[in-house]
């Protein structure tokens, strides 16, 4: 009797154990993905203007996803093959999703130049050449993956690192030097052990251009992110997303050529070999650095966020979002509001940028988080054009084009604001000394 009464405690304790194991670490992950590709193949946008028709692909468009679960806090990332998302979209799917504050879902665009115009830009007239019925199709892939990821969610460790990519990847065109090296990674691992487990997902953080290709050769494709996705998944398995970082003004891939070199177009290479040779560099780059992370078994997860509103000054940006059917809400004042996010995941922090932030915000924004990880999601949960600080708006001719598609002047003054006061806010900050 004693003896059973005894292996029965050994088993009830036993039981308590592994609850408790399983309680302490308590971080969960969950990944999925859906094709964008439109069948059949639609025009492509790189920018303002009408869009290009195109006559065939390279690669799939995608959505992919990454959902993160910690005690009562879940958080979806959702990186799209396109050149921009609006909150107006996003919000279409945000209604789909089940199981997660449309606030806690961050959704952002990948830039590639070679995919169907998402924001309907109307020409002088008024008229548009976006397809809404593919856009609206896009909205529900995009609810459905972040569903399926959801119930995917199972027991996971994370690796979170940041380190210089090396080697011919991006370079900005305006100031060849001003661009950060930097490559982020968020790796989540499935607990099968620290020898054993195997990625659900490796997400890539890194500010550049994906328009080796361009909007005008005819070709739907998602640029050098493409040929990324398919190098770390082929390595190491799992699902990998592209998010990228402070890009604007103008930082985009190095595919220079010198004069008279083969597949030279206006000095540079625009092709799908060079679209795989710069993924797969950065996609082995962002693999090196996380290499040897160490593993955090129980990370914390944090997720919080602010409305905040731009002016709209600039007469073009104004009459975009007044005469584009997708209806972005305008204030009286003739402001409009967004979202911004701030996420600690482990050892790394992430803000969010509801644009295409010149380089020097984005430094001057890490250097104030508190991490040693600092992560910029770039043309995330909206994209208002190019964000300059206002000594740079309309200051000195190289700079006319990015202003004259900018919100105003104080768009990138009033972005470093906001976010530096959610950093200030965030429990990563309350645990400074």
């Amino acid at each position: 009797m004693k003896k059973n009464f005894l292996n029965i405690s050994l088993a009830v304790f036993f039981l308590y154990f592994l609850m408790g194991t399983v309680s302490a670490q308590g971080f969960k992950a969950g990944a999925a993905i859906r094709t964008l590709t439109p069948n059949p193949l639609l025009p492509v946008s790189g920018g303002i203007g009408t869009p290009n028709p195109v006559t065939t692909k390279k690669g799939e468009l995608y959505a992919r996803v990454l959902v993160l679960e910690k005690g009562d806090v879940r958080i979806a990332i959702v990186g799209i093959d396109n050149l921009g998302w609006t909150s107006i979209l996003g919000d279409r799917s945000r209604a789909l999703i089940k199981g997660i504050p449309p606030e806690n879902i961050l959704i952002g665009a990948t830039h590639t130049h070679s995919a169907p115009d998402a924001y309907a830009f109307p020409d002088e007239q008024g008229h548009y050449g976006a397809d809404l019925k593919y856009l609206d199709w896009c909205t529900e892939q995009i609810a459905d993956a972040v569903n399926e990821a959801i119930k995917s969610l199972k027991p996971a460790y994370l690796k979170t690192a940041v380190g210089e990519a090396k080697g011919k990847i991006a370079y900005n065109y305006y100031a060849e030097q001003l661009y950060d090296p930097r490559c982020a990674i968020i790796q989540a691992i499935e607990d099968g052990g620290e020898n054993n487990g195997k990625p659900i997902a490796t997400l890539v953080n890194y500010a550049i251009h994906p328009e080796v290709i361009g909007p005008s050769r005819g070709i739907c494709s998602p640029d050098l992110c493409g040929p990324l996705y398919a190098r770390i998944e082929s390595k190491v398995g799992g699902i990998a997303i592209f998010m990228n970082g402070a890009q604007g003004g103008m930082v985009t891939a190095d595919n220079r050529r010198q004069k008279g070199e083969k597949d030279e177009i206006h000095g540079e290479a625009n092709t799908w070999e060079e679209c795989t040779r710069i993924g797969v560099l950065l996609a082995d780059e962002a693999l090196r650095i996380i290499s040897d992370a160490p593993i955090q078994k129980a990370p914390m997860l944090y997720c919080g966020s602010r409305i905040i509103s731009f002016p709209i000054d600039n007469p073009k940006m104004k009459y975009i979002l007044e005469n584009s059917p997708l209806k972005s809400p305008m204030a009286a004042n003739d402001s409009i509001k967004t979202r911004i996010n701030i996420l600690d995941i482990g050892t790394a922090q992430v803000l969010t940028i509801p644009g295409e932030a010149l380089p020097n915000i984005g430094f001057y924004v890490k250097r104030n988080m508190h991490t040693k990880q600092p992560m910029l999601f770039g043309l995330t949960n909206d994209a208002f054009g190019y964000m300059m600080t206002k000594v740079d708006f309309n200051s000195f001719k190289r700079y006319d084009y990015i202003s004259h598609t900018s919100l105003g002047e104080m768009t990138g003054e009033i972005y470093i604001d906001q976010a530096l006061k959610l950093v200030k806010d965030s429990p990563s900050a309350q645990s400074q000394p």
